[in-house]
């Protein structure tokens, strides 16, 4: 699989020319929390665990900058619920949603 990078608010794999997988987020001023409020996966990569790794990288980048996420988009939502190690960066306004 081709290598997560990263971009303004988001992280992506792109290919060819074009993004073939992308999740964005953004920092809530109110609360300090990330919010992913968007996940893509190109037909060419479906299947192959790429909405899996980009929820991932979001997942690292909240414990290395020590914040929260509230997974606002239904992947992202579908991730936390099924990756209970991810717990850790869950944010509690996420539970309020």
């Amino acid at each position: 699989m081709a290598q997560i990078q990263t971009g303004e608010g988001r992280f992506y794999i792109a290919g060819e020319g074009k993004d073939l997988a992308e999740i964005t987020y953004r920092l809530e001023e109110n609360s300090g929390d990330l919010v992913i409020d968007h996940t893509f996966v190109s037909e060419d990569l479906r299947g192959q665990g790429a909405g899996e790794q980009l929820v991932r990288a979001v997942v690292d980048k909240a414990r290395e900058e020590q914040l929260k996420i509230v997974p606002e988009c239904s992947y992202a939502a579908h991730q936390f619920k099924k990756h209970a190690e991810y717990s850790d960066v869950l944010s509690g306004n996420a539970l309020r949603g």
